[in-house]
């Protein structure tokens, strides 16, 4: 009988995969010899695997340059990587290797888009697209921006009293964006997004406080929906409103030139993952134009804002099973010597789920676990797997170590974890290790933080 782990993974999935493959019983992960960094640094473990971040920069670009020759397309496309994602500097400088542009997002984003330009990680030309609600700190910190000589700061309005407030700050002329408060999938509890300015509500805000303002241009129009980019009636019908919304306004203002598509390309959370995206890349484009075209305007400048998509399948977390707990007839809990609430909270917030695999003993038989993390939290857990509702792994043993991986997990989670920071029932912190490749295309691997020691935890509670 095939009972082997490896068995399981071949029968399930078309395995080997481009980032797996198997070396013996063990896991690779784009050939990172991933027991040998347990062996050196120990689990739990995170790391970032940097060259993934240009890989996916430049696979995207790529099918938009396919796309756009394919349609004989007339504008231009411009990446935009979105900072909430991973704020970290090892990120921002690896992804700017590839001559992208910056969306952010709140106040200190803009810190450290000062920072990049000081250190010439950013270009003076670069777009920064400035999203989210502007309290009077991002307003300031945008106002500086631009005053400072950073034209192609993008302000995108948010409401109705942001014109005015940035108006008071910034000196010249500046141009903006306006943000679609596009209307959510039944499945949500609320109809219309919090963010941005209603549909109907656009071409008459434009008329009023941008039309004859001799300060203000409009430039973008920013469209952007909760379930990111995907081939469902749904998408479709509100890119339809987008461009309608699009073509109104291109013909009563001529300086309006690009329209933001915002993010949501998915990342691959599961080995059955499959997407089509030069598909969709295609389609997005091929229906802008057709629109465009039928209603006899220039077709806009493209934007996107790609945050996981650029940062999270560089990302992993390391844990060795400690212990297993039968407690009826049927459940096994493994036990992780780390908190999936701490280190991936969003399989407890979202219940999001990754990519896991066993990092060793694949030619053991399995058994069907649960997965249970430190705390004393019953939300503490990871049950089950994207396309099936369960989790099996090779079996427990006292006398033969087992590791797991989870995998594409670089965006949000250092960050929503509360990096630096308390975790919850004080759970440390693990060890981050960043990956990259040497000019000669060899692996080597850097320690970017230690394991949180108690010293750090007890100086933020104010005990030191």
């Amino acid at each position: 009988m095939n009972t082997k782990y490896r068995d399981l993974i071949d029968q399930t999935y078309y395995f080997p995969q481009e980032e797996f493959k198997l070396e013996g019983s063990e896991l690779q992960f784009h050939d990172i010899d991933l027991m040998e960094l347990v062996k050196q640094y120990g689990a739990p473990l995170k790391f970032t695997y940097l060259p993934k971040i240009s890989d996916n920069i430049n696979r995207a670009k790529g099918w938009f340059k396919t796309a756009m020759k394919n349609l004989g397309y007339k504008g231009t496309y411009n990446y935009c990587y979105c900072t909430k994602s991973s704020h970290f500097q090892y990120v921002m400088n690896e992804a700017l290797k590839n001559d992208i542009h910056i969306e952010t997002s709140s106040a200190f984003d803009i810190n450290i888009i000062e920072k990049l330009k000081a250190s010439g990680k950013l270009k003076d030309d670069a777009y920064v697209i400035c999203n989210g609600f502007k309290r009077d700190q991002y307003v300031a910190n945008i106002g500086r921006l631009i005053n400072n000589g950073h034209k192609n700061c993008i302000p995108i309005i948010d409401n109705y009293e942001e014109l005015s407030l940035l108006e008071d700050r910034i000196n010249d002329d500046f141009e903006v964006g306006i943000r679609i408060a596009s209307e959510e999938e039944p499945k949500f509890e609320f109809y219309t997004s919090r963010l941005g300015i209603g549909y109907k509500n656009i071409v008459p805000f434009y008329n009023q406080s941008i039309k004859d303002n001799d300060k203000v241009s409009l430039k973008m129009l920013h469209f952007f929906i909760n379930t990111g980019i995907r081939d469902t009636a749904y998408y479709w019908n509100e890119l339809n409103k987008c461009l309608k919304v699009y073509i109104n306004l291109k013909r009563i203002c001529p300086t309006l030139d690009s329209l933001n598509i915002g993010g949501g390309f998915p990342i691959k959370n599961s080995l059955a993952f499959d997407y089509d995206y030069q598909y969709m890349v295609e389609e997005i484009i091929n229906q802008i134009q057709l629109a465009c075209k039928e209603a006899d305007v220039e077709v806009p400048n493209l934007f996107t804002e790609f945050g996981s998509f650029t940062v999270g399948e560089s990302g992993g977390a390391i844990y060795e099973i400690l212990y297993q707990k039968q407690q009826n007839d049927r459940e096994k809990w493994n036990m992780i010597n780390s908190s999936f609430i701490t280190t991936l909270p969003d399989t407890w917030a979202i219940s999001k789920k990754f990519v896991m695999l066993a990092i060793n003993r694949w030619n053991d038989e399995y058994e069907r676990v649960l997965l249970g993390g430190l705390t004393c939290d019953s939300d503490d857990y990871y049950n089950s797997e994207q396309n099936t509702n369960a989790i099996y792994l090779p079996k427990f043993k006292k006398d033969k170590p087992l590791y797991i991986g989870f995998f594409n997990t670089g965006a949000y989670q250092q960050t929503i974890g509360g990096f630096g920071g308390l975790q919850h029932c004080l759970i440390p912190q693990p060890k981050h290790l960043l990956i990259d490749k040497d000019e000669n295309g060899k692996i080597f691997t850097k320690l970017f933080s230690e394991q949180q020691k108690a010293e750090d935890m007890l100086d933020i509670l104010g005990y030191d």
